[in-house]
């Protein structure tokens, strides 16, 4: 009878089985609550984090920045942020100018969230909104800064390449004058070779043969 009741109770799976077969409260064998929960814990695979949202896609064309100011309307659009969505913005701004600058914080949240609120614009979408539209100029800003370093990569290369034009341009100048000057030389110089030859005639016989010659014109009188 001592053997039985040292084994008056037996560990079948997770329930404690009593002498007489039946079954009682979840207990646990040698392992311990806390290694059992290790285990199965390990066992089972962890939940696959969620994927973050894709980043903002400004689409369309979009406003350029004129006198410093911007047609932010265009740009939450491109963004993808409805007209519904960008008027809860606008509303809350208009509220909060409306408060005297002294109001406390928090007076001023009860203020504008009850009035929101009345206006059927739930607190949760507003801020969802407002968020969307911080993330919307942000995209824009990098869109803008990316598309002005590629404005400034063409310029660089198009100055490189007119500032080779104008070296080349004055070296063909500086060339065009050197053979400029080296014709002139050159020219003079067969001019004082055949002029040595028209003065072993005289200067008398050069006039009359110039004047009455069809081929050739008078020197101009100094």
């Amino acid at each position: 009878m001592a053997d039985k009741k040292s084994l008056g109770r037996r560990v079948m799976g997770w329930f404690v089985v009593d002498e007489d077969g039946g079954k009682k409260a979840p207990a646990v064998s040698e392992e311990s609550v806390d290694d059992l929960i290790k285990r199965y814990a390990e066992d089972k695979p962890a939940a696959a984090a969620p994927p973050p949202p894709p980043p903002v896609e400004l689409k369309g064309d979009l406003p350029r920045a004129t006198g410093g100011q911007l047609d932010l309307p265009r740009i939450f659009v491109a963004a993808g942020i409805s007209a519904e969505e960008q008027g809860r913005v606008v509303r809350a701004q208009e509220l909060l100018k409306t408060l005297p600058v002294e109001t406390p914080v928090a007076i001023k949240r009860q203020i504008v969230e009850a009035s929101l609120k009345a206006f059927g614009y739930p607190i949760d979408d507003l801020i969802e909104a407002g968020a969307q539209e911080i993330q919307a100029l942000e995209a824009y800003i990098q869109r803008e800064a990316a598309e002005t370093q590629r404005t400034l990569a063409d310029a660089s290369k198009r100055i490189e390449v007119l500032n080779q034009e104008i070296v080349d341009l004055r070296k063909l100048m500086q060339t065009s004058i050197d053979e400029q000057n080296l014709a002139t030389q050159a020219s003079n110089e067969a001019k004082l070779q055949v002029q040595q030859v028209l003065e072993f005639f005289g200067e008398e016989a050069i006039a009359r043969v110039v004047h009455a010659s069809p081929k050739l014109q008078e020197p101009p009188k100094e």
